[in-house]
Order: C-alpha cells, then structure tokens, then sequence
C-alpha cells in the first residue's frame, strides 16, 4: 500500500511542478516567483525568453522528482531520500537561479 500512495503522491507533485514549468514557459506576461509577488512587463526586457528561462528553471526542478517517483515503484526508502536530499539542496539554489534569471532579464 505504501508504494501506491507514493507513486499517487509523486506524481500528482510532479505534476504540478511540471505544469508551472509549461505554464511560465508559455506565459505572455512575466511569470513571478513567490507567491503573492508580480513582475511587471516593464520590469522585464525580453519577456519570452525570461519566461523560457523560468519554465526551464522549473522543468529542470522538477526532474529529481519524477526520477524519485519511478524509483519508488522498487524501492520507496531510496526514493523518499532522493525527495529529502533534493528538496533541501535544491530551494535555496532555486532561489539563486531565479534571481540570476530576473537579473539578466530586468532593465
């Protein structure tokens, strides 16, 4: 039972930051970072490609995941350590991506 509701947990989250990755890849006005927060058009010199590096930034977030979540089909200790490790090594770099990204992108 336990596999099931990882595997069900995992890829519902995945799949959701996968969907912000193709979300802000997609976007027409500039995609934000923190909940609550917005980047205004004009704040932005090249909207297209600040929204093609934040769809990335997420996508590439996302991948750790979905790899933990067919790991988890064999072996859901293994698995729930990938999630653990990369979710405290990958936040704060996160962060610093997404300000290098706002950065070269701002005017």
């Amino acid at each position: 039972m336990t596999g099931i509701a990882w595997i069900l947990t995992m890829v519902l989250f995945s799949t959701v930051i996968t969907g912000i990755g193709v979300y802000a890849w997609n976007r027409k006005q500039p995609m934000w970072f923190w909940s609550g927060s917005k980047v205004e058009d004009d704040e932005i010199s090249d909207i297209t490609a600040y929204n093609r590096a934040n769809g990335i930034m997420w996508l590439v977030y996302s991948l750790p995941y979905w790899v933990s979540t067919f790991v988890g089909l064999d072996d859901v200790e293994l698995a729930t350590g990938i999630v653990l490790v990369w979710a405290l090594v990958s936040i704060p770099f996160l962060i610093l991506v997404y300000r290098w990204i706002y950065n070269k992108y701002s005017v």
